[in-house]
């Protein structure tokens, strides 16, 4: 069975600089695939690239063992949703006319929703514990709820795969807690392939199946949260001294960093 995602010997350059080098890796078909890495390393520009927002330089992307390029934009919005990290809220919509937006790629060309299409709209809502929110305008929730819609809108899509970038940024920890237990679940009852971006490693080694440790455009590690989360692969990652234990909640790691004025009382 061809992964969900196969990516060969991809690059990728902003002019004549640099953002991913020669980067090969799958991601197979029901993973929590979690992208981490320091800033610059190039994360949500491989996620732009798995989503086809942007088109590679050279390398090939494989969605179910066909090439990205052969696909059309309405025949990929109906394989891939993509969450971007900041979606403008300051538009007259309701909460289940954002959500209902997400059947646009399975409309016919009148683009006039079917009684099919409302009926996944408000299971999407559900899942996302949203029906509270159906006629509320957007610009009136918080982080946190706002994110759950355009996940809601992701999940109306009917993709195989949904990609997030940075979902929990900006959040608080109860926030942050809620999206990732909503991505587990997604990723579980409903066999999606899930790939995101994140700078928090803890909130990545509790829930992801699979990282990826970028740096610099190219791949440091990859694997299980307890094989790319170790001292020596973050140290090399991040530049800074960390602390790399295992969790009290699971045979997961636990990342702290050390600051500098505990290192001069250690010595």
């Amino acid at each position: 069975m061809n992964p969900a995602i196969n990516i060969n010997n991809l690059n990728y350059s902003y002019g004549t600089m640099p953002v991913l080098e020669n980067l090969s890796f799958k991601i197979e078909r029901g993973d929590l695939f979690i992208i981490i890495g320091p800033n610059g390393s190039g994360k949500s520009t491989l996620l732009r690239l798995i989503a086809g927002i942007i088109r590679a330089g050279d390398g090939q992307i494989e969605l179910f063992g066909n090439p990205i390029r052969n696909y059309t934009r309405k025949a990929l919005a109906r394989k891939i949703a993509y969450v971007p990290q900041t979606v403008p809220v300051d538009f007259p919509f309701t909460v289940s006319e954002v959500v209902l937006m997400g059947r646009s790629p399975h409309l016919g060309m009148l683009g006039l929703e079917r009684e099919k299409d409302l009926v996944i709209t408000k299971q999407a809502m559900e899942f996302t514990g949203l029906e509270q929110l159906a006629h509320r305008k957007t610009h009136q929730l918080s982080g946190g709820e706002c994110q759950r819609v355009f996940i809601a809108r992701a999940i109306c899509q009917e993709t195989d795969i949904i990609l997030l970038d940075e979902p929990t940024a900006s959040l608080d920890l109860a926030h942050q807690t809620r999206i990732m237990d909503l991505m587990e679940k997604l990723q579980k009852e409903k066999d999606i392939t899930v790939v995101m971006v994140s700078h928090d490693v803890n909130l990545a080694a509790m829930y992801g199946k699979t990282l990826l440790l970028l740096k610099e455009g190219q791949i440091l590690s990859r694997g299980k949260p307890d094989e790319v989360l170790t001292f020596q692969t973050l140290e090399a990652a991040y530049g800074c001294t960390l602390l790399v234990d295992e969790s009290p909640l699971g045979h997961f790691p636990r990342v702290t960093p050390v600051p500098e004025r505990l290192m001069k009382i250690k010595d």
